[in-house]
């Protein structure tokens, strides 16, 4: 039926999302992580089975539009230029693109395009503002930073969770979603009492 060819459709995208991620050292693992970071936020916002199977397919294809960007850019260890800032701006929509062949595409575009958005309007594709940007995007946007800044990048060094949460704290309501990030802060306490060293997407398989 149609779900079992969205599934297909989904392990496909799943599997070049993976291969994108393990181009770069930098970058091994992160949609995974990503996924299990914003998994946690939709239980701690006691979101529905159908919510969350949609959220986390959102969350693990979130970069896949990055295939579109040259590696050299991604793992550029020096500032981007404003040239290559633009194509590396251009990956939500290369992303809405590639999944527009799966059907629930319209509920999962929503976190691909717009994980970039920020809270008070300032982010990018559109610069949408506050709770105008859909929810799903402003959870990824949470995960998203969370892990980018504490994994190594080229251009510096992992940020420990203390810091990184103090980072979080300081721009709920310029990047985040205030709610979110109190949420968020919860839920990591208790994932690391827990210590989930595997990533699971639990309700794709």
């Amino acid at each position: 039926g149609t779900r079992e060819r969205e599934n297909i459709l989904i392990g496909i995208l799943i599997a070049l999302t993976r291969t994108i991620d393990a181009k770069s050292p930098w970058t091994a693992g992160h949609s995974e992580r990503v996924t299990r970071f914003t998994e946690a936020i939709g239980r701690g916002l006691c979101l529905n089975d159908d919510q969350m199977r949609v959220l986390s397919i959102s969350a693990i294809l979130h970069d896949i539009g990055k295939i579109a960007v040259p590696e050299q850019i991604l793992d550029k260890p020096a500032k981007l230029t404003a040239e290559e800032f633009d194509i590396v701006r251009k990956h939500p929509h290369a992303g809405a693109d590639i999944i527009s062949s799966i059907p629930s595409y319209d509920a999962i575009l929503t976190g691909i395009m717009y994980h970039h958005e920020r809270w008070d309007g300032t982010g990018y594709p559109e610069g949408l503002q506050g709770e105008d940007i859909p929810l799903f995007a402003r959870i990824i946007c949470v995960a998203d930073v969370y892990d980018a800044l504490t994994a190594d990048r080229p251009y510096r060094k992992a940020w420990s969770s203390n810091q990184t949460m103090q980072f979080l704290e300081e721009e709920k309501g310029k990047m985040f979603d205030p709610e979110l990030v109190d949420v968020f802060q919860g839920v990591v306490r208790d994932m690391d009492r827990q210590s989930c060293g595997k990533a699971f997407i639990s309700l794709i398989h």
